[in-house]
């Protein structure tokens, strides 16, 4: 997407301070979505088309890259990738914040991304308060998010994780472990084992068995 010029609520949501939505935020989703829906409608077989849609939408991405619809976002602007990033159907990215995303990454259906959130105060979380807040989300290099997978405000996951389908992760994963549940745990470490071994079923990576 081309520069945003944040307005002042724009700022305070990228600084992770509590903030207000407005009629100039209202108008760059607005802008965004219609940019997501002609991704969405585009032709899965037109691989140019929506590769160069991705890149005016997104604010940066690497090579290699597949994203598949439907896809949704809020601002698209604050999404930045690296390379080989696989996003499958049904994933909604929420990037009132920053959401990096590093390299092989791979995202199963349904995930969502949401860097956004509402205050706990019930006066403050209503009109005319109304307050908001967004933390930016960090995704390591070679992470996998299983299917319809939850990653909440401010989280960091370390390289080579895998989140297990159906988390709901509310804290920093270390790189290296498999973590799955609701809220989201280290179940065990990456191993030697798993280079042999899928769902405890021994397997060859050899592609000429």
């Amino acid at each position: 997407m081309e520069k945003v010029t944040w307005p002042e609520a724009g700022k305070r949501m990228l600084a992770g301070k509590a903030f207000r939505q407005t009629d100039e935020l209202l108008e760059i989703r607005l802008q965004t979505r219609r940019e997501v829906k002609s991704f969405n409608d585009t032709d899965p077989a037109d691989l140019k088309s929506r590769e160069q849609i991705i890149r005016h939408l997104f604010g940066s991405i690497g090579k290699d890259f597949y994203i598949d619809s439907p896809f949704h976002c809020d601002y698209g602007v604050n999404i930045k990738a690296g390379d080989n990033l696989k996003v499958n159907m049904g994933c909604t990215f929420l990037d009132s914040n920053v959401i990096n995303i590093g390299n092989d990454v791979l995202i199963a259906p349904n995930v969502g991304l949401y860097t956004a959130g509402h205050i706990v105060d019930p006066e403050l979380r209503k009109k005319p308060s109304a307050l908001q807040y967004a933390l930016p989300i960090n995704i390591g290099n070679n992470v996998w998010i299983g299917a319809q997978s939850i990653v909440l405000p401010g989280v960091t996951v370390g390289d080579n994780t895998i989140i297990g389908a159906g988390s709901v992760v509310t804290r920093d994963l270390p790189a290296n472990v498999v973590a799955v549940g609701n809220p989201c745990h280290v179940l065990r470490k990456v191993n030697g084992r798993d280079k042999h071994e899928f769902l405890g079923r021994p397997f060859s990576a050899a592609m000429d068995d």
